[in-house]
């Protein structure tokens, strides 16, 4: 029987993604399940004073390597660091974000380890002893349920926005230990990392998203979408063809080949509706979808569709949104 669950969790700028705690408390779930211990592992320069946030989500003890070379994520540092700390522990199954570095990291972890990962998972279950993971496939056509070989260490990396958080108990924190780790020398380095400082909500971890696509016909009509989120508290998206014809950067695009995003609220307009771009919203809650065209794909897909002129309609519900928050 293997001694514990391992959670591994993402720090940047100096604080824990939110997914992280995401991850901390399905891993909780499952070490419950399995009866042993939740442990977590967490690698970054000034993590080990953060690392107690941890245990607020479930994680009874942390295991922190911590170094100013690892401020931002580097493959040929953080894998064998991460490794050489999950080793000794010989749990029952890891999990960790499947974030932008997450994925990268898990798949050469997973390579490293000799075992097999299940990517971008939405659900993870323990039956009878078994460990089961629930992932999208075929651009998420469908959902294919993992299970491993008896003997082979499950890796699991999960979805953002999409396992609940644990409540937050602030009386429990974990046990954190310092772990000294051997850096190997790495043939590449970063030299810094440009974060955006504007205080707009990023994507994946938005609760709610208003995206725009082809139907916004130009770059300064995004103001109206701008407008609308800062009322609703919400992140702006595009569509691949809206950064495409150069109207919004690459890190807005919502899809596929952009990101995959689950909010509670997707409010998509003047997008069609491409299979693409379904592949990265379609898991969210409720889909809002506004389009002139009643015949658009979107609206197969959405829960509440306004068959409309975007142009008519957005400045007016971001107005009558504007209203309900002054009575509120």
């Amino acid at each position: 029987m293997a001694d514990c669950v391992v959670s591994i969790a993402e720090f940047r700028a100096g604080n824990f993604r939110r997914v992280s705690f995401e991850v901390a408390s399905e891993a909780r779930k499952l070490a419950d399940a399995l009866n042993v211990p939740l442990y977590g592992i967490a690698v970054g320069s000034g993590v080990a004073d953060k690392a107690v946030e941890l245990g607020y989500y479930g994680v009874d003890k942390v295991f922190v390597a911590e170094d100013a070379a690892l401020e931002n994520y580097v493959p040929e540092l953080y894998v064998p660091v991460v490794a050489a700390l999950i080793e000794p522990l010989q749990p029952a199954a890891v999990l960790l974000p499947a974030s932008v570095d997450g994925k990268d990291l898990s798949a050469r972890l997973a390579a490293r380890l000799q075992t097999g990962l299940a990517q971008d998972c939405i659900q993870v279950e323990c039956d009878g002893g078994v460990i089961k993971a629930k992932r999208p496939i075929f651009a998420g056509k469908c959902l294919a349920w993992c299970e491993w070989a008896e003997g082979a260490l499950p890796m699991i990396s999960c979805r953002p926005n999409v396992m609940d958080c644990k409540a937050v108990d602030a009386t429990r924190q974990a046990q954190v230990e310092k772990v000294a780790v051997e850096l190997p020398d790495a043939r590449s380095r970063a030299l810094g990392v440009e974060l955006d400082t504007t205080g707009k909500v990023e994507l994946t971890e938005a609760e709610i998203i208003v995206s725009g696509g082809r139907g916004m016909k130009a770059a300064e009509n995004f103001a109206i979408l701008e407008q609308l989120a800062k009322e609703l508290g919400a992140a702006v998206g595009a569509s691949r063809a809206a950064v495409d014809a150069g109207w919004r950067p690459h890190s807005d695009q919502v899809g596929q080949t952009g990101k995959v995003v689950n909010p509670n609220l997707y409010i998509a307009v003047g997008i069609s509706g491409a299979i693409q771009h379904l592949a990265g919203m379609g898991s969210s809650k409720y889909i809002v979808a506004v389009n002139k065209d009643p015949e658009a794909p979107i609206f197969t897909k959405a829960d509440y569709g306004i068959v409309e002129d975007l142009f008519k309609f957005i400045p007016a519900f971001t107005e009558e949104v504007r209203k309900l928050k002054s009575t509120c």
